[in-house]
């Protein structure tokens, strides 16, 4: 077979800035977002015409959340852009939607205060972005917006959306599944080589995730079973905003990799190009994004965006002392007197600690290279770098020995701990390998099915 190159490129979250992305309102907004908001548009037409300058591909695919929160014109302006794009390059576009692009009262934040403008449903989005994969269909799934493409002779890309009419981020009933599986067995009877893109992850892109309820498809050990045991070993993710690559092994033995790209808006922001080599054998490459134009106070772009990253590791800390239910909201804990309480003496004690101070509170021994560094300032690294990939807080290393001695002393406490799908985690495991990667590297690997 030939070999067939694309890039791939998640959430966008386009927002038309001239709705209104600034004020009091905004900026309280922004203290808990990793993701950037008024920059979106600059973001997207940078990355845009970079790809369209590219020579290394011709076919762009885009995993879900293509608005900020749904609203029209963003979903306007956005739909304009690509065709733009695809014009201006003669380059084709797939996309697939997501939770962020349906919402019927999305908000917008000016001097007044907090506002809302026009938004969308998901019955909408089809004309919006019939264009970019629906009409070029050889199999179309309208209640879903899920769809199948030729991408060449020998490889066919499979697109699922799990949002509906009724609900955004569904398991997957069985009918659904039947036709995921058609499509995939048909794949087969047609020779072609079959690759997937979800908005959602299917695999927790760091193990911890798997504790978070809509960090993943749920249910998504049927989806992968459906797609691994009928000869779809790959599929493309977005939506943790994060940085990962892993991979499983049905029961039947069959290789399944999810590939997920942090986003273009957000620490960290990375494109890929993805060259399928063979039938066997894809090789991943990372490519930072472009640079924007907006005033990102004399930084480059990666350290713009980091900036953000950080201010919002450290608003979540500062919010267990001084609003411990924004803490808990933001976390997704059931606000209460008693927690209320805790929170608030805990932000206090993590505000003025280091790393030595916390970890004697758990009678360990920190590293002397980490043990006078400021606590905040090595949660926002660690947190950061979860997200980034390649986690460097390895066995062997002085923050990753640290790290795995106050796994160890918590370890006893967490016997039942289980995700959200129902499957038992083993506590140290889970947080030694979320904080280190041990397994394939997170941009640039070759992968063999």
């Amino acid at each position: 077979m030939k070999e067939v190159r694309f890039f791939v490129i998640t959430d966008p979250h386009f927002f038309k800035n001239a709705l209104g992305a600034y004020g009091d309102e905004y900026e309280a907004f922004m203290d808990g977002e990793q993701k950037c908001f008024a920059e979106t548009e600059a973001i997207s037409r940078a990355v845009l015409d970079d790809l369209a300058g590219r020579d290394d591909a011709d076919i762009v695919l885009i995993a879900g959340d293509l608005s900020f929160d749904g609203e029209k014109e963003s979903h306007e302006a956005f739909s304009r852009l690509l065709h733009e794009f695809r014009e201006k390059s003669g380059k084709r576009v797939y996309v697939v939607t997501a939770g962020h692009d349906m919402n019927e009262n999305p908000r917008i934040f000016t001097d007044a205060g907090l506002g809302h403008t026009a938004g969308t449903k998901f019955d909408e989005l089809y004309d919006y972005y019939r264009d970019f994969g629906y009409d070029e269909a050889i199999a179309f799934n309208r209640e879903h917006l899920s769809y199948v493409v030729d991408l060449s002779e020998d490889v066919r890309l499979l697109v699922i959306c799990n949002d509906t009419a009724e609900a955004k981020h569904c398991t997957y009933d069985d009918e659904f599944l039947r036709w995921i599986e058609t499509q995939a067995k048909t794949a087969q009877q047609d020779g072609k080589m079959m690759i997937a893109m979800e908005h959602y992850p299917v695999l927790p892109g760091q193990p911890v995730f798997a504790l978070i309820g809509d960090a993943r498809q749920p249910q998504s050990e049927k989806l992968i079973d459906t797609l691994a045991d009928n000869g779809v070993h790959l599929i493309f993710t977005g939506h943790m905003h994060n940085q990962s690559v892993n991979v499983v092994q049905t029961a039947k033995g069959n290789k399944f990799y999810d590939v997920c790209t942090g986003a273009v808006i957000g620490c960290p922001a990375f494109m890929r190009l993805v060259t399928v080599i063979d039938r066997d054998t894809v090789r991943l490459e990372s490519i930072p994004i472009p640079e924007f134009d907006w005033d990102k106070k004399g930084m480059t772009g990666e350290e713009y965006l980091r900036v953000q990253f950080g201010r919002m590791i450290r608003t979540y800390i500062d919010c267990m002392e001084h609003d411990p239910q924004r803490f808990m909201r933001k976390v997704r804990i059931k606000p209460s007197p008693v927690l209320e309480t805790i929170f608030r003496r805990v932000g206090r004690k993590l505000s003025r600690m280091t790393v030595g101070q916390f970890t004697r509170l758990l009678f360990v021994r920190a590293d002397d290279a980490v043990e006078n560094e400021r606590f905040v300032d090595f949660a926002v690294d660690l947190v950061r770098a979860v997200f980034e990939g390649n986690q460097p807080y390895i066995e062997g290393t002085p923050a990753g020995d640290t790290l795995l001695r106050v796994f160890r002393r918590l370890r006893p406490f967490f016997k039942n701990l289980k995700g959200t799908d129902g499957e038992p985690l083993d506590f140290y495991e889970t947080f030694k390998h979320t904080v280190g990667n041990y397994g394939i590297d997170d941009y640039n690997a070759v992968l063999k099915f």
